[in-house]
C-alpha cells in the first residue's frame, strides 16, 4: 500500500512575511499621530477650553511687564550727577518719581549750604587777614613821627607819612597831645607850598572858633593852630 505523502508532517515551517518599509512608516506615523492626541488632551485638561484669551488681555500683560521693567530700572538708577551751582532741573528729572525728586533737592539743598559756609569763611578770613595785616596809617604816621625824634640815623623821610600828619595835626584823637610838640618840631623846617597851605588851614579853624566859643573840639583844634602860627610865621 502506498503512502500518501499529504499526510507526512511538513518539517519546515512556514516562514512570517517580513514588512515592508511602507507599512513601517505607516507604524510609526500612527503612534506619532497617536503621541500628539495624547498631548492635546493633556493641554485641554489642563486648560480649561472656556477661557479664550483676547487682545485686550494681551495688550494688558504687555503694559503690566513694561511698568514692572521701568520700576525695576528706576530702582537701579545711581545718583545724578551735580550740576552748576544754583541749577535745580537736572535732565532726566522728569522721569524720577516724586519721592526721588524730592531725595534730589535734598541733596542739592545740603550742597548748595555747604559751598555757602565754604564762601563765608573764606571772605572772613580774607577779612581778617586784612584786618591784621599790618599797622594802621595812623600808627604808621606816629612811629614815623617817634622814629625822626629817637633815632635819626634811622630815620628816611616818607611823603606819604607827612602829608598824613599834615591832616591830621589838629585832631587830638588821631595825635595825642603827647606827640603833637615833637610834631611842631618835625614841621619847623617845613618850607614851599605845604607851608603855606599849612597856615592858611590854622587861620581858618582860628577864624572858627570865635564863631562856636563853647565848642570844646573846635577850641582845642584852634589852640593846635595858634601855635602852629606863631611857629611858622
Amino acid at each position: 500500500m502506498a503512502k500518501d505523502k499529504s499526510l507526512k508532517p511538513d518539517t519546515n515551517p512556514p516562514k512570517r512575511k517580513k514588512l515592508s518599509s511602507n507599512a513601517s512608516e505607516v507604524h510609526a506615523e500612527e503612534m506619532m499621530n497617536t503621541k500628539e492626541q495624547k498631548k492635546r488632551k493633556k493641554m485641554e485638561v489642563e486648560e480649561p477650553s472656556d477661557v479664550t484669551v483676547t487682545p485686550a488681555d494681551k495688550k494688558q500683560k504687555k503694559e503690566k511687564k513694561r511698568k514692572k521693567k521701568q520700576a525695576t530700572g528706576q530702582t537701579e538708577i545711581s545718583d545724578p550727577p551735580r550740576g552748576p551751582e544754583g541749577t535745580h532741573e537736572l535732565e532726566g528729572e522728569e522721569d524720577l518719581t516724586p519721592e526721588e525728586k524730592r531725595v534730589l533737592e535734598r541733596k542739592m539743598k545740603k550742597i548748595l549750604k555747604k559751598e555757602e559756609k565754604k564762601r563765608l569763611k573764606a571772605e572772613g578770613e580774607t577779612l581778617e587777614r586784612t584786618e591784621t595785616s599790618g599797622p594802621t596809617a595812623a600808627q604808621q604816621a606816629l612811629d614815623y613821627l617817634t622814629c625822626w625824634a629817637e633815632t635819626r640815623t634811622k630815620w628816611k623821610f616818607q611823603k606819604t607819612r607827612q602829608t598824613w600828619l599834615l591832616q591830621h595835626m589838629f585832631d587830638s584823637e588821631k595825635i595825642p597831645d603827647e606827640k603833637f610838640p615833637i610834631l611842631l618840631q618835625y614841621l619847623e623846617g617845613l618850607r614851599g607850598g605845604a607851608k603855606d597851605t599849612t597856615v592858611k588851614k590854622a587861620l581858618a579853624l582860628v577864624e572858627e572858633s570865635g564863631q562856636a566859643p563853647e565848642d570844646k573840639a573846635v577850641q582845642q583844634r584852634a589852640h593846635r593852630a595858634r601855635e602852629l602860627i606863631q611857629l611858622l610865621s
